[in-house]
């Protein structure tokens, strides 16, 4: 007999369903927001050396700090929340998927900086994607292990339906015997 699925199940489907959904939003809003050709009078150089983008960014105060780090951060953090969720596992690993996350995350924001080399305006930065992937990583941290505790609660399978009764006694073949 097949059990029925409970309601939990078929909330955790509509919710991989809407992170799929929202991931694709999200990623289409990120392609726009850093691959659109940028009309500056200059533009600044790239900026290869770890950290040295942020250490300037400090340097200016704490408000320009925030203001620019927060954006670095915030920028990919869905990704961090959205992933998991469009992957539908519930029973996994946090390490593992943090990892997961992560690396993924950082492969985006690195094809970001790759394609940002040929984008007028725009400049590669090795500090923005060192923020965008801790981004992630935090974000994931604080959201994912709840709400998928979250979900595991819902997923429980409840008691199995009543059987039907049966229908009379299974009908037996009587034995055969050898051919003479």
């Amino acid at each position: 007999m097949q059990r029925h699925r409970s309601s939990g199940h078929r909330s955790a489907v509509r919710l991989r369903a809407a992170g799929i959904t929202l991931l694709a939003a999200h990623l289409l809003f990120v392609a726009w927001f850093t691959l659109r050709p940028l009309d500056v009078p200059w533009v600044s150089a790239a900026n290869l050396h770890p950290l040295a983008g942020i250490r300037s960014d400090l340097a200016l105060g704490w408000r320009e700090a925030v203001l620019s780090l927060g954006e670095g951060l915030a920028l990919l953090a869905p990704l961090g929340i959205l992933l998991p969720v469009a992957g539908g596992r519930l029973y996994v690993s946090l390490w593992g998927s943090l990892v997961r996350t992560v690396a993924m995350a950082a492969l985006i924001s690195l094809g970001i900086e790759l394609l940002q080399t040929g984008v007028p305006g725009q400049v590669v930065d090795v500090d923005s994607l060192l923020l965008n992937t801790v981004g992630v990583a935090l974000a994931h941290l604080l959201v994912v292990p709840l709400l998928r505790a979250r979900l595991r609660r819902g997923a429980e399978p409840g008691p199995l339906p009543a059987q039907e009764p049966a229908q009379g006694p299974t009908p037996t073949i009587p034995r055969v015997g050898v051919a003479p």
